[in-house]
């Protein structure tokens, strides 16, 4: 028994070591790769630089961060206070046999590959922004409503585990004052999980600046800084998809370059919700 139990712990810490193995050597992989441009062109000229013309040996990302910032802020904007809405019905307004009925269809959201909310969006959102708010209909907005149905897993699953965790004694406590079953999730439940709810946020944020097929099939991907949320955008993940088929030299380092951009972004916001679930843990 013993033994066996030994064999156990090898066969995890194994599984362990390689998952942190792995994201190491691609961390390598990535600097190793694409730090050579930055330092050549300059880590500021790299990042803010607002053309993007690599036969010219032109290497600016500017317009591309800007892209992915305005579709990740865009899909927050769309999905945050429908996930929360949904989080809230499902963990407070419902009770738990219509819950479970409901819940399948936004697990089926998070199973749908990328490529299908793309191919929607491109033969359903695209037409209908370019015959109600003219323009081409591929857009900062087409990519945001896309980007914003996308992340809803990821926010109503966290913020309903999260609301679900309150202690049961806040809510009675509240009602037993005379609150009334809003007020009390308004001033009791969603204060209390507030924490699980940012966390969730914030990885819905993470989930939509990585996102890259269907961002790529509605988006227009136009290396240019967008003036309206109507214009064509690029994001720093489309740029490197798009481009990486055919780059060579420094064309090639400077994709990768924009991985580590994309990578070191990530990472910060990854951070921030390991803090916040960590600060969520302690708190209970």
């Amino acid at each position: 028994m013993p033994k066996k139990k030994s064999a156990i712990e090898m066969i995890l810490f194994l599984a362990a070591a390689i998952s942190v193995v792995s994201v190491l050597l691609i961390t390598i992989f990535i600097f190793k790769e694409g730090f050579a441009i930055i330092k050549e062109y300059g880590l500021w000229n790299f990042i803010l630089g607002r053309k993007w013309a690599p036969l010219s040996g032109k290497f600016g990302i500017f317009p591309m961060i800007l892209g992915s910032i305005y579709v990740t802020l865009g899909a927050i904007i769309i999905g945050v206070p429908i996930g929360i809405a949904t989080a809230i019905f499902l963990g407070e307004l419902v009770n738990e046999k219509i819950s479970r009925l409901i819940r399948p269809f936004v697990e089926l959201l998070a199973g749908i590959p990328s490529v299908i909310y793309g191919f929607y969006g491109l033969v359903v959102v695209v037409p209908l922004i370019r015959k109600f708010l003219g323009g081409s209909g591929f857009s900062i907005l087409a990519s945001s409503i896309i980007l914003g149905i996308m992340i809803l897993p990821t926010i109503i699953n966290i913020s309903e585990v999260s609301i679900r965790s309150v202690p049961r004694e806040y809510k009675e406590g509240s009602l037993a004052l005379g609150a009334t079953h809003w007020q009390t999730i308004k001033g009791v439940i969603l204060p209390a999980a507030k924490s699980g709810i940012i966390a969730s946020i914030i990885l819905g944020m993470g989930r939509a600046i990585g996102e890259t097929m269907a961002v790529i099939m509605v988006a227009g991907n136009s290396p240019k800084i967008p003036n309206s949320i109507l214009d064509q955008v690029r994001t720093l993940t489309g740029n490197i998809a798009i481009e990486m088929g055919y780059a060579s030299g420094k064309h090639a380092q400077a994709l990768f370059a924009t991985g580590i951009v994309l990578f070191v972004i990530i990472m910060i916001l990854n951070t921030i919700a390991n803090v916040i679930a960590r600060k969520v843990g302690e708190e209970r």
